[in-house]
């Protein structure tokens, strides 16, 4: 499917069932994230494959229900469209990725496709507030020294 096909789609679910570019988007993430999930299962994850799903959870995190009274129809569906359209593309990179078993490129192309479907979120729900990515990556980078300290520091009182 073309870019333009899946733009003229997406305008077309859209003005058939307002808000089902909100639902097609959490279930995509949800997938792509999933996929994610079982491809770094058996290593030790490093900072940044853990801020990438730490950041996909972030946007799903309380995904409202299509009826929520803080979700609103979108003001402006083509951009809406535009968002799953470059969603689309990213997640066709992280299907590549995947087929390479490249985890670094997955890991990036979550945070990708998750700032697309956080865009769609926002707007459908845009007093909807998310830390950013380099939050949450300061965050998880604090935690990863913290845990890379530990074992050094039970170490020592042996």
């Amino acid at each position: 499917m073309t870019s333009q096909n899946l733009y003229a789609d997406a305008l077309a679910a859209e003005e058939l069932e307002p808000r089902t570019l909100l639902r097609i988007a959490s279930e995509r993430l949800s997938t792509v994230r999933y996929v994610f999930v079982v491809a770094i299962e058996d290593g030790i994850a490093n900072v940044t494959q853990r801020s990438a799903l730490e950041y996909s959870d972030a946007v799903l995190l309380g995904w409202p229900d299509m009826d929520a009274p803080d979700v609103r129809d979108a003001e402006a569906p083509n951009e809406v469209a535009d968002f799953l359209v470059e969603l689309e593309k990213r997640i066709d990179v992280f299907r590549a990725a995947e087929r390479e078993n490249d985890v670094e490129t997955m890991a990036d192309t979550l945070i990708r496709i998750s700032e697309y479907v956080a865009r769609v979120r926002k707007a459908y729900q845009p007093k909807f507030l998310l830390p950013t990515y380099a939050e949450i990556r300061r965050y998880v980078q604090q935690q990863w020294e913290e845990e890379m300290q530990e074992p050094a520091e039970s170490g020592e009182g042996a």
